[in-house]
Parts: structure tokens; C-alpha cells; sequence
């Protein structure tokens, strides 16, 4: 399900109404919650529901035993230590086994093949569907076991409101991704409505609405236009295009991101500001962290 669909358009109405008439019951709105988002992700393929499961299962259990070993010494060269650093670090390489089989395995053994013309591409590639938002999951996941590692933040004994922070819908797809010492004790205490922050949020929803289907998707039928047949195109025109392009991507993922953050407001959540006008960035440094 993506944002800019009647699907999303029926389906976020519906499960705001139901949150909150569950005002006052945390673990059931978060039980909620985590069943909305599982329908919300498994609307494309409900096969995608095991990967997040899985990562989802994997962080919760490796963050309870990280703060087990933690616990039981504070020095780095005792036994505890390197036990919880085996356990992050198994549940790093296991999620991002995952990650790279879905997401670049095909890319990387293509690439390897195409060296090697003689060979046989099909028996090495395999027939998968790219999960929607692997990477953004996945990346919050382990943020989650390092973050329990480091000290930054105490490990969750509840696993609804763990399961939650990891799929929860509205930046489940494309982001931001959100560290869990900030997004996760939201799921932990009891959340009120608050009607200026849901007007924010609806407002904040349509400014990202316009970002992404008037300026981005409008701008992609002139960008797509051009680089279909860019061989033929005059220099003033691919210079056009490939600003038209600037705007576009940054309409997608801002436009995104404002749906995302607007959302989560709805629901009482506060996801941090991200795609902080990149663009006017004075270095490179700079840009990356806007």
C-alpha cells in the first residue's frame, strides 16, 4: 500500500477512528497498531510479513540478551561483554544476510556474470520480489541492538510495543528511519490526542501530498520523456531534464517523509524532521546530515 493510493486513503481514516477509541489503553492501541501496519506492509505481498517478523523477532530477543550480558559486568574484557558483543554482531550479520539476498544479490552476481558471457545467468540468479522498505526496517532494527549495547537505552521486556516501533506504518516504507531511544518509548507510555498537533500533522500531509504528485510525478513525465530518447536531445534539453530531476527526487523522498512525519502525528507519535532543505547546503558534509 503505498500513500498516494484509495487504499491508503480508506485505510488511514479507518484505523484513526479505531486508535483512538482505544484512548487510555496503551498495549491495545499497540496492538493495534502493530496489526495495522502488518496489513498496511502486507497489502503488496503478505510473504513480506515473515521478513520483518523475522528481523523484528531476531532485535527484540538480541537486545534482551545484549542487556542480560551487560548487566552482569561492566568491564570490556570480562565474559558478559563479549557475550553481548557476539550477540549484536550475530544479529547485525543475520539481518544483513537477509537484506543483501533480497536487495543485491541478483545485482552483484549479474554484474560478476556479465564478465563471463559463456556462462549460464539463469542458474545462478534466483526469481525474488524486492520487499517493499527492507532496507528502512532492517537498519531501524539493528540501531535498536546497538543502541541496547552501547548503553544508550535500557532493553524492552514489551515485545507488542517492540514489534510495533519496528513496522509502525507511516515511515515503514520509505523512512525516515528513526533511532529507537527516540521512537520506541513513545510505544511505552500512554499517548493522548491532542487536536493542534493532528491539524499540524493533516496540514503537514498535504504539503507532502503536493510535493510528491504535483511537483514529483509531474515532473517525472518530462524527465521520463527525455531520457527515453535522450540520444536525440538537444543540450538545453538535457540540461532541463536533469534539473527537472533534481526537483523530482527531491519531491519523492521529502514529499515521502512529510506523509510519514504528518501521519505519525495523527496517531500521538513524533518522528523527527528529516530532508531538512538539502538542497542549500554549503558542503557535501552538510547535505548529507540535512
Amino acid at each position: 500500500m503505498v500513500f498516494n493510493s484509495t487504499e491508503f486513503y480508506l485505510f488511514l481514516p479507518i484505523v484513526f477512528s479505531i486508535y483512538w477509541l482505544l484512548k487510555g489503553k496503551t498495549k491495545l492501541q499497540n496492538l493495534f497498531i502493530l496489526i495495522a501496519s502488518y496489513v498496511f506492509y502486507g497489502w503488496w505481498d503478505f510473504r513480506f510479513l515473515i521478513l520483518i517478523a523475522f528481523t523484528s523477532v531476531c532485535s527484540y530477543y538480541s537486545g534482551l540478551l545484549i542487556g542480560k550480558f551487560r548487566s552482569s559486568d561492566n568491564d570490556d574484557r570480562l565474559p558478559g561483554h563479549r557475550k553481548a558483543k557476539a550477540v549484536v554482531i550475530t544479529n547485525i550479520v543475520a539481518n544483513l544476510v537477509i537484506l543483501g539476498i533480497f536487495k543485491y544479490y541478483n545485482f552483484f552476481i549479474g554484474s560478476f556474470l556479465s564478465l563471463f558471457p559463456q556462462l549460464n545467468a539463469d542458474r545462478f540468479l534466483i526469481n525474488i520480489i524486492l520487499p517493499v522498505g527492507i532496507s528502512f526496517y532492517t537498519f531501524q532494527a539493528i540501531g535498536y541492538s546497538i543502541d541496547v549495547y552501547k548503553g544508550k537505552m535500557e532493553p524492552t521486556c514489551d515485545v507488542v510495543a517492540f514489534f510495533s516501533f519496528v513496522s509502525f506504518f507511516p515511515q515503514l516504507v520509505a523512512g525516515p528511519i528513526e533511532r529507537a531511544d527516540h521512537l520506541l518509548p513513545q510505544f511505552l507510555k500512554e499517548r493522548r490526542f491532542d487536536y493542534t498537533v493532528a491539524m499540524d500533522g493533516c496540514r503537514q500531509m498535504i504539503w507532502g501530498f503536493f510535493k510528491k504528485m504535483v511537483v514529483a510525478d509531474r515532473c517525472a513525465l518530462y524527465v521520463d520523456s527525455v531520457w527515453s530518447d535522450y540520444a536525440s536531445q538537444n543540450g538545453s534539453t538535457l540540461v532541463l531534464a536533469a534539473l527537472c530531476f533534481a526537483f523530482q527526487i527531491y519531491g519523492d523522498f521529502s514529499g515521502y517523509s512529510d506523509i510519514a512525519i504528518g501521519t505519525a502525528k495523527l496517531f500521538g507519535i513524533q518522528i523527527k524532521r528529516n530532508f531538512n532543505v538539502p538542497y542549500f547546503s554549503r558542503d557535501i558534509a552538510e547535505f548529507w546530515r540535512r
